[in-house]
């Protein structure tokens, strides 16, 4: 074997130094990665979604965020024909869980639906789209039919308000968590953030009298003068837009709720003469009425047929108005 001379030795043993400290740093790096990746929060398994309008039967939806959402009609239920199947927008159906599938409001968003035959009132998370049978406003879990006392009869006359607060505080965070996820960052929003104010002391502006010296008498210089008390703490600042991650209970609430009659709407129509042609022609379907409302400052005249004696008769007459010319007639509570 060849001799080295003694500079290309050092050479050599620098040159191994370099590659071990570069090799060093670049598992170090691999390893910061890994622990940088591992402590970003899983995905949410459910996405916040609105979507875009869709086509079900011949029948067009539109999706939307409306926060003042709250609507009378027929309420279904389902269960294990989807249980364990995926929602709209990504959960896990489960027949036991407290859900419901609505085809406009946004997902997840929080609603109470409140039966209006016996009183029964419960909140309920919306996590798909549905139903499409005809005039059905909202499909809920089979243990929400239950708590609402309409499992064994198979509908309800409901009444559905979005839980306003609830459901804006919900989009937000997975709104965020969303976002947060997509740059991977390891940062995990549970509330919106709250700005923070530092507080330092500055010299006085140029030009401004300094406050005058204190001149204490000898007796005052030897009196004992008792420290001053500490201002009261404030009271601890409200979190904005905290939310429990499952507002959900399963607490059902008794109201007290009067007669409801059912009716088949042909439409709502701005000018008067429209709704009494339309009048004319249900006549002979059935009892038909026009009644005037004021909606946004407009005056509505809306034309019913009914009361009708049950939901069954409702889906019935809801068929036949359709076939006589009004395929977006539905069914009203009231």
């Amino acid at each position: 074997m060849a001799k080295t001379s003694g500079p290309t030795r050092l050479w050599l043993l620098l040159g191994a130094m370099f590659a071990l400290s570069a090799c060093a740093e670049t598992q170090f790096a691999i390893h910061s990665a890994k622990r940088v990746v591992g402590a970003v929060e899983e995905k949410p398994s459910a996405e916040y979604k609105v979507g875009n309008p869709y086509q079900i039967n011949g029948a067009w939806y539109y999706p939307k965020e409306d926060y003042g959402y709250d609507e009378t009609g027929i309420a279904s239920w389902y269960g294990a024909k989807f249980h364990g199947r995926r929602t709209a927008n990504g959960d896990i159906y489960d027949m036991n869980a407290l859900t419901a599938a609505h085809r406009t409001l946004p997902m997840p968003s929080y609603v109470r639906v409140t039966n209006l035959e016996n009183g029964r009132s419960l909140v309920l998370k919306v996590n798909d789209r549905g139903p499409f049978a005809k005039g059905r406003i909202i499909d809920i879990s089979r243990r929400g039919s239950q708590l609402l006392g309409f499992q064994n009869k198979g509908t309800a006359k409901v009444r559905v308000q979005i839980l306003a607060d609830k459901s804006r505080a919900l989009a937000v965070r997975l709104q965020n968590q969303t976002e947060l996820a997509k740059v991977g960052s390891p940062i995990t929003v549970k509330r919106l953030p709250k700005a923070q104010v530092n507080a330092e002391s500055l010299p006085p502006p140029q030009g401004a009298q300094a406050s005058a010296p204190v001149v204490r008498t000898p007796a005052q210089e030897t009196a004992v003068v008792p420290p001053p008390r500490p201002a009261p703490a404030p009271p601890p600042a409200k979190p904005l837009s905290r939310i429990p991650d499952e507002p959900v209970t399963g607490e059902v609430s008794q109201k007290n709720v009067g007669a409801s009659n059912i009716y088949v709407q042909a439409g709502a129509f701005g000018q008067y003469d429209n709704a009494n042609r339309v009048r004319a022609k249900l006549s002979p379907v059935g009892p038909v009425k026009i009644s005037n409302v004021l909606v946004n400052g407009q005056d509505l005249y809306r034309v019913r047929v009914g009361p009708l004696a049950s939901v069954a008769a409702a889906d019935r007459m809801l068929e036949t108005v359709a076939k006589a010319g009004y395929p977006t007639a539905r069914i009203i509570v009231e």
